[in-house]
């Protein structure tokens, strides 16, 4: 096959995809409801067919706040303060035993920093041996830092 075979199938090839183009339609249902389809909807439904040239989002929109439907079950003051207490008391539990932990984790560090093997005339060595340490350190920051941020959301 030629070159002017290929450039003339690719031609063709464009066209073809160019004209496979779907229609789409916008339905709207009894509760307001809207709905994007490429399908063809019945003659009965409340669909039309949107222009080629306006651009029809894929996301979905957000949802409204409604209210909880009467049967969804509800909780009394006191029974949530408890739980907010509770929760209080565990983060608080969980923030000690971070700082512990990252008391600790320093301590190790401290104690590696001041450790020189033979082996390691290369400051990047020692770099590397320090970086585990350096790694938790910060994992137990970053931790401290999440459980401070949660504790100050509650009420």
């Amino acid at each position: 096959m030629n070159i002017w075979h290929k450039i003339i199938l690719i031609w063709l090839g464009l066209l073809v995809v160019s004209l496979a183009r779907a229609d789409v339609y916008k339905c709207v249902d009894d509760d307001g409801h809207v709905t994007y389809t490429n399908t063809k909807p019945s003659a009965k439904s409340k669909c039309s067919a949107l222009s080629r040239e306006q651009r029809v989002s894929t996301v979905p929109g957000r949802a409204a706040n409604k209210p909880s439907p009467s049967g969804f079950p509800k909780v009394d003051g006191d029974t949530q303060k408890a739980r907010d207490n509770d929760r209080r008391k565990i983060l608080e539990q969980e923030l000690a035993t971070e700082q512990k932990s990252l008391d600790q984790s320093k301590k190790e560090l401290a104690e590696q920093e001041a450790i020189r093997t033979g082996d390691e005339r290369n400051y990047q060595r020692v770099l590397e041996r320090l970086q585990p340490y350096k790694d938790k350190v910060a994992l137990h920051e970053r931790n401290i830092e999440a459980l401070n941020k949660e504790i100050g959301n509650l009420r």
